[in-house]
């Protein structure tokens, strides 16, 4: 029982971080989904013009598109190393809690999980600004949104 009320909690805990990378991450994503994207679809639309042939206008819009896609790329790939070092350091609070498990005298096992693991999100959750400022370097925003 005690397991099952622990494991909603961190459900929930888990819930707050996709909400605060959410909350965090929105002025990069309107500067993707809105700056950059008008920026591609303007240029974009200067690649038909009549005197082209098929292949440069294809050509054309692929080049219009690499801001977008190098932005989108780069987003990714940040929140992905931020996804593993959480889960990288949720496993290891799972490790103690299964090895607690093993020692007899060991009653607040799930205390200790339930504990490690608020530790661990807490301080993921507190290296979200540092990430959001290096996008916001990195795509040019420099404190804007």
């Amino acid at each position: 029982m005690e397991d099952q009320i622990v494991t909603e909690r961190l459900r929930r805990k888990l819930n707050e971080v996709n909400t605060a990378a959410q909350s965090q991450l929105s002025g990069v994503q309107d500067h993707i989904n809105f700056t950059l994207q008008q920026a591609y679809f303007k240029c974009a639309y200067e690649c038909f013009d009549r005197r082209r042939k098929t292949d440069e206008i294809s050509n054309c819009v692929e080049h219009c598109s690499v801001p977008v896609m190098q932005s989108q790329n780069l987003v990714q790939g940040e929140m992905a190393k931020f996804q593993e070092r959480l889960q990288r350091a949720l496993a290891v609070c799972h490790d103690r809690y299964e090895t607690a498990k093993l020692q007899p005298a060991q009653s607040n096992a799930i205390s200790e999980l339930e504990s490690c693991a608020n530790l661990s999100i807490d301080d993921s959750v507190r290296t979200l600004p540092g990430i959001v400022e290096r996008l916001k370097t990195s795509l040019g925003m420099n404190n804007s949104t």
